[in-house]
């Protein structure tokens, strides 16, 4: 019998939230209940699960040696350096445990967890860049996460390919690039957002393959415009060297003032998208039927509720990972070729596991952490064949029989992720602070971690408003200077309240002729993040009014297929219905723009 949409309650926030019909289908497909949170409950509780940019020193726990780690020496788990993790050096069916009927489940895998020793960081085959997680294949970067095959890349989340760049959030095949939030293939082309193939540019918003360029947006194949007027080379260039000198923090801060004012009198598109077939959410590309689903790279059917992912196909709820992953559930950093990962954190390339934590290779684990190559273990406990799914069906009902109930009463049964107290971050330290920001006070009151930041004794030696405003006046003896940063210490930025700058972040800046930064590297991100639209969705209307937009401030360069008539086209869009910029539908946006 085909299941009717339903309306629950979450136990989290007590808002209401609805399971379509097609939901109850997949978790039928995967032999999981419906869930007791609402999605929103439900990514801020993964993302609990992941700390990608907090770093700290502790010693590792084999060799003794300091070691560069996602894991606070206060939070009460072991730790090695990677190299040994992955070493032959010790076995991590050593640490398994029989299961406890007489305890809940959670409580069993907590204990589990502050035993068996977990890698540093989330990093594989990166050169000359310890101050990073979360990394594969990057060479000489420096506070970078989240990131793939890049060069000398400093200051970066989500970076691709790479090179010479500073300052990025979400970039592709960029170089010699700064501070740029979701875009591609640029060269030289700084303080921009939404934009690809541009060359040579500054302040640029849904523009593509422009070339000399400044202060634009939704223009395609221009050169030499500057606040979306065409100039010629001789006038642009004339322009440049009086007016838009990028070496001075005050002239910087003056135009992006103006840029900021500019772009709010043109249309945004709903959402961007592209070769999107019955799909919702936004920054998406090559998907069908994906729901709900946020900066998609491509190759995704039949899923719902992802973000950051590729390759993927019936999924739902997973923060991070693709690369050909199917039937999982509820997991942050999950697949590389794998299939029915359900409940899973940084676990890869494995078949039918659940409830697992940086297992890789390994297939029918039930709350196992730590097994690479390993089947049929419970609580990193080996099993026969037989044994194991004799077992498993007990558990699983354990679980619901004997449910885990946090502090403030949530309760647990199987088929919910993990709880977040017992995660080994606290919630200022992970993904969620940095989507989902929350003050000290906020994050006690909703039952989360909250965890001090070290107290470093940083004896400042001059103030970011001390700085030289010019690049061309800085010395290089700037590199030895300790600044302070105006957020000073602010919980909601992560702020680390001072900063330096290194040797080769000067020779860019220099190089290139950008002013110094004024804020530490945590809040320059914070203020990057806040540029992006959130991963939520509101029902809206266009707002094209005919010959010019609902406000009046844009006015059309074509007639519209409705004409003089207000646009009656309806869609989800990660544009709040409070926020002051113009949206408009698909259909309205391209005859704009295209």
């Amino acid at each position: 019998m085909e299941h009717k949409s339903e309306n629950k309650t979450c136990q989290n926030c007590k808002k209401d939230f609805t399971i379509e019909p097609e939901d109850f289908n997949f978790y039928k497909k995967i032999k999981v209940p419906p869930p007791t949170f609402c999605s929103e409950c439900r990514l801020v509780r993964r993302m609990v699960w992941r700390n990608e940019r907090s770093l700290f020193k502790r010693p590792c726990a084999k060799t003794g040696e300091q070691i560069i780690t996602m894991f606070h020496p206060d939070a009460n788990v072991v730790v090695y350096d990677r190299d040994v993790w992955w070493s032959d050096k010790w076995e991590p069916t050593d640490y398994g445990k029989e299961y406890d009927f007489t305890r809940p489940f959670f409580e069993q895998y907590k204990e589990l967890l502050s035993k068996v020793p977990l890698a540093n960081l989330g990093n594989e085959n990166c050169i000359g860049s310890p101050y990073g997680n979360h990394n594969a294949d990057c060479k000489d970067c420096y506070l970078t996460y989240a990131s793939f095959k890049n060069e000398r890349v400093n200051y970066s989340s989500g970076s691709v390919a790479g090179k010479d760049c500073m300052d990025m959030y979400i970039s592709l095949n960029s170089e010699l690039s700064y501070d740029d939030i979701l875009c591609g293939e640029l060269y030289k082309t700084h303080f921009s957002y939404d934009s690809s193939g541009c060359i040579n540019s500054y302040f640029l918003k849904s523009c593509r393959n422009l070339q000399n360029c400044i202060g634009c947006i939704n223009l395609r194949n221009k050169s030499h415009v500057i606040f979306n007027t065409e100039y010629s080379k001789e006038e642009y260039e004339e322009k440049i060297k009086n007016e838009f000198d990028f070496g001075s923090y005050k002239n910087i801060c003056t135009i992006a003032d103006k840029y900021r004012k500019f772009i709010m009198n043109f249309p945004n598109e709903y959402v961007k998208t592209k070769n999107c077939i019955d799909s919702s959410g936004d920054e998406m590309r090559n998907t069908k039927n994906v729901k709900n689903s946020f900066d998609i790279y491509g190759e995704v059917q039949d899923s719902k509720y992802l973000i950051h992912f590729l390759n993927a196909k019936d999924c739902y709820d997973i923060y991070g990972g693709g690369a050909v992953i199917e039937l999982s559930y509820e997991g942050v950093d999950a697949g590389i070729q794998s299939s029915k990962q359900l409940f899973s954190v940084l676990t890869h390339s494995c078949l039918e596991t659940f409830y697992t934590y940086m297992c890789f290779s390994s297939k029918n684990l039930f709350a196992c952490i730590g097994l690479r190559g390993k089947q049929y273990c419970i609580l990193n406990k080996q099993y026969s064949k037989e044994e194991y799914f004799e077992l498993l069906p007990k558990i699983v009902k354990h679980m619901s029989d004997m449910p885990y109930v946090d502090k403030m009463n949530r309760i647990y049964k199987y088929g919910e992720f993990f709880p977040s107290d017992i995660s080994p971050f606290a919630y200022n330290e992970t993904i969620a602070q940095e989507y989902f920001p929350k003050t000290k006070e906020e994050i006690v009151e909703n039952g989360y971690t909250y965890r001090a930041p070290n107290q470093k004794d940083y004896q400042v030696t001059i103030k970011s408003e001390d700085l030289p405003d010019h690049i061309k006046n800085v010395s290089d003896s700037i590199i030895d200077e300790i600044i302070s940063c105006p957020n000073n210490g602010s919980v909601l930025t992560q702020c680390t309240k001072a900063y330096r700058i290194i040797k080769s972040e000067l020779e860019f800046l220099k190089n290139n002729n950008v002013a110094l930064p004024r804020y530490c590297p945590n809040c320059r991100h914070y203020q990057r993040l806040a540029k992006r639209n959130p991963f939520k969705l509101w029902d809206r209307k266009c707002q094209c009014a005919g010959s010019h937009s609902e406000n009046k401030k844009y006015k059309n360069t074509v007639k519209h297929i409705h004409g003089d008539e207000v646009c009656q086209n309806e869609f989800e869009t990660s544009y709040a219905p409070d926020r002051p910029e113009i949206v408009y539908c698909e259909k309205c946006y391209q005859q704009e723009v295209y």
